[in-house]
């Protein structure tokens, strides 16, 4: 039985620093969605992705988060083993792309989801506005990190490209 030929990375060795950040930012995304689900729906029970029904509802809500998230994480890893394979991964923009995916969804799910959808709040029965605060703050810290992670990879690789 014989092998299947690939292409010579010989001539695809060229770094893909778009795609490194976009493939990054998707898993990125799955992991703080993981941790979301995980840390708070599952082991503090603070609350459901979908809490404006019934506990069956919310759960449901919580198991079609976890889906979208486990889904997420195959497809971008089997994204990044392609670019790793062909050597087209550019690291430190994956880096970036991988902290601005961390970012966006920490925001997205406490502007959005929180606050403009009301899906669900952080915690019930408590003064959530130090929680909300403290989640923006956490989304636009790992957000700021995935920028200046972005423009430092993106000075590097027009250094290199001068040299």
């Amino acid at each position: 039985m014989s092998t299947p030929s690939y292409p010579s990375a010989a001539h695809e060795a060229r770094p893909e620093p778009r795609r490194s950040m976009v493939v990054c930012g998707v898993i990125g995304v799955a992991v703080m969605a993981a941790v979301d689900e995980i840390v708070f729906h599952q082991i503090l029970g603070w609350h459901h992705f979908y809490d404006r029904s019934t506990l069956s509802v919310g759960l449901l809500s919580d198991g079609l988060l976890h889906t979208a998230e486990l889904l997420a994480l195959v497809a971008g890893f089997f994204l990044f083993a392609d670019l790793r394979r062909r050597r087209a991964l550019a690291p430190a923009h994956g880096w970036a792309g991988f902290f601005l995916g961390l970012g966006v969804f920490q925001l997205f799910d406490g502007i959005v989801d929180h606050k403009l959808l009301r899906l669900h709040q952080i915690r019930y029965g408590v003064d959530v506005t130090p929680y909300d605060w403290a989640w923006n703050v956490a989304g636009m810290v790992l957000l700021l990190i995935g920028a200046g992670l972005a423009v430092r990879a993106a000075r590097r690789s027009r250094a290199a490209a001068a040299s």
